[in-house]
């Protein structure tokens, strides 16, 4: 969740953190800082720690009479665990000769602070880094011969619980050293120069080559090479990769924000997804040479996911189940472990994370595969976490996502999750060829009426403004479109912060009714197909007690206008294809409200881009 830079070369390094660090701004955090080798009058050199709370323009501020020149160093910015946000507890955190930058969170880190405190060690910051940077001193100050990877290594031996740590020693100062257990750290690969960050888009300005670090593995870096070994000790040998999508496609290309930004790249991100995967042809969808398991011997699917993820997921029960007729459960992956699943062997276990890296959902996926499940991911970040721990992985092609809110991570999810549902529908045979022909054929059409729906952006911004300062929102939906109201209900809440509850519109009856008044908006996903005129009688009761209806509909619709305040008109689709439409006026609403109220739409407060925690 935090953000993670590192360099070592012959560059002056500060202004590379910072820059990095501010390319990290989108995973969310409350406090940042650096630590760089700076050379002394006194010809020594010593690192040199400068952190605070808030954003890196507050950090900017205090270096900017005094920066540190050196040519090594380490930023981070933090997301608060263990500690509340203060500049204390800022990193990086400083121990003797030590300097440390972490992400994750240690475990057992009560039972290390007191055996430190009865060695004499003071602490200065309620977190649980700086248990890091003692351990790792203690190990140097007790054997001087020791290397600085040694020290870490050996301190890590002591440490339970998820890290990405990367450590500078004063008395070491042409190296780094790095070390990873489920939360992400890259390194990347330059000429006379090396990098480390905990996402990519902090050093590809700099260099495409990168090298993943595995689970329980340590880097040492220098400017001259990058070194990897196991816990154990034991060389790691593995050729580095190479990233093909560009620095400048992360950028705002003169949006007001990433998020709408990558609004409008919805259309070209499904299309980067269908890419050579549907075949009008052979009336098929093809998934990259994935060998899934026997369909006349699989009887389950679990889907798991978290957050916005958790909502495609629904969607794609909905999707396989109609279109393969195979049993389809839908997990939080948060829940999934602590509750003891019951998992057969054979059993498709799918799980689906934008980042590739979400805690809860690695660690669900790993104990599937320890029960014999056949493990595959949906994921959108390529050689993430999650896609190196499952058997199959399935790359939605979105490209980078700054925005914590996501949009076409989620779009492109949803049409990965339609292609695995006719490639399992055509195994099955239920899918037949007609009907699987003309499935197809819409489904290529989809980005076109995704941009059509984008260009509503100025009725939708009227829209937003008119009803931007309720307090609560109700938002309904019907069958595919239930997950879409609630992840429209989501993306409100994130980062308008206004309260909004997300409803299948047959349950309104069971409760949420009783909110309903002349000051609660309720926007209802009212296309034509299954299930229309059960939400024209939804809207009915929700018109019987003055409430403000936005509904979501088709172009050509006679019959809702009467009822509904604003209507939003989407084209035509297939039903099964209908929620890849309906929740891109959704994104835009909740984009345009926020943007109307003054948030931090692309780092709404609290939240972050990743949750590399549990």
């Amino acid at each position: 969740m935090c953000g993670i830079v590192g360099y070592v070369g012959d560059k002056e390094c500060t202004p590379i953190l910072i820059e990095g660090l501010r390319r990290l701004e989108y995973r969310g955090y409350d406090s940042a800082g650096v630590a760089v080798f700076d050379p002394s009058k006194e010809g020594m050199t010593i690192s040199r720690v400068v952190r605070c709370r808030g954003k890196l323009a507050n950090l900017e501020n205090l270096l900017r009479d005094s920066k540190p020149t050196g040519r090594t160093g380490i930023g981070h910015t933090r997301w608060a665990t263990h500690g509340r946000p203060s500049d204390e507890n800022a990193h990086p955190h400083k121990s003797g000769l030590v300097s440390v930058v972490h992400n994750g969170i240690i475990e057992n880190h009560q039972i290390l602070r007191d055996g430190l405190k009865q060695k004499g060690r003071v602490f200065t910051s309620e977190t649980d880094t700086e248990i890091i940077a003692h351990l790792v001193d203690e190990e140097l100050k007790v054997d001087g011969k020791v290397t600085l990877r040694e020290a870490v290594r050996r301190a890590l031996k002591q440490v339970q619980g998820a890290y990405a740590i990367v450590v500078m020693a004063d008395n070491m100062p042409d190296q780094i050293v790095a070390a990873k257990n489920a939360s992400p750290l890259v390194l990347g690969l330059g000429d006379g120069e090396n990098f480390i960050a905990s996402d990519v888009p902090a050093i590809l300005m700099h260099t495409r080559k990168v090298l993943f670090l595995e689970e329980g593995e340590i880097a040492e870096v220098r400017k001259t090479g990058i070194e990897v070994v196991d816990l154990d000790g034991k060389r790691v040998e593995r050729a580095p990769k190479e990233i093909t999508w560009s620095a400048v496609s992360a950028e705002k290309a003169g949006f007001k924000h990433f998020m709408l930004k990558e609004i409008h790249e919805q259309a070209r991100a499904v299309t980067d997804t269908l890419r050579g995967r549907l075949s009008v042809e052979h009336n098929d969808a093809f998934l990259d040479g994935i060998e899934l398991p026997d369909v006349a011997t699989l009887k389950k699917i679990t889907i798991i996911a978290c957050g916005t993820s958790w909502h495609a997921a629904l969607v794609g029960k909905f999707m396989i189940e109609q279109l393969a007729r195979i049993p389809v459960e839908v997990d939080l992956a948060s829940e999934y472990r602590y509750r003891e699943p019951i998992i057969t062997k054979g059993d498709l276990i799918l799980a689906v994370s934008q980042s590739g890296e979400t805690a809860d959902t690695l660690a669900a996926i790993k104990e599937a595969k320890k029960q014999g499940a056949y493990t595959m991911c949906i994921a959108n970040v390529v050689d993430s976490s999650i896609p190196r721990s499952c058997q199959a992985s399935l790359y939605t092609h979105a490209g980078p996502e700054i925005g914590v809110a996501s949009t076409k991570a989620f779009t492109t999810q949803l049409a990965a999750l339609m292609l695995l549902a006719i490639h399992l529908g055509r195994r099955t045979k239920t899918l037949k060829d007609d009907r699987a022909k003309a499935l197809i054929q819409e489904f290529l059409t989809i980005p076109h009426k995704m941009a059509d729906i984008v260009g509503l952006a100025g009725q939708i911004q009227v829209i937003a403004r008119r009803y931007g300062h309720a307090r609560d929102f109700l938002f309904l939906g019907r069958g595919n479109n239930y997950p879409i109201a609630l992840e429209g209900a989501l993306k409100l809440k994130e980062i308008s912060y206004i309260h909004a509850e997300g409803y299948a519109s047959g349950e309104m009856k069971h409760g949420p009714i009783a909110l309903i008044d002349e000051a609660m908006p309720v926007v209802v996903i009212a296309p034509k197909g299954p299930g229309y005129d059960k939400v024209m009688s939804n809207l009915q009761e929700v018109k019987a007690r003055d409430g403000k209806i936005i509904a979501v509909c088709t172009r050509g619709d006679t019959d809702i206008g009467s009822l509904a305040d604003e209507c939003i008109l989407i084209p035509e689709t297939a039903p099964e294809l209908q929620p890849l439409l309906t929740v891109v006026p959704l994104q835009l609403l909740s984009y345009y409200v926020a943007d109307f109220k003054g948030t931090d739409v692309d780092q709404p407060r609290n939240l972050a881009k990743s949750v590399t925690v549990e």
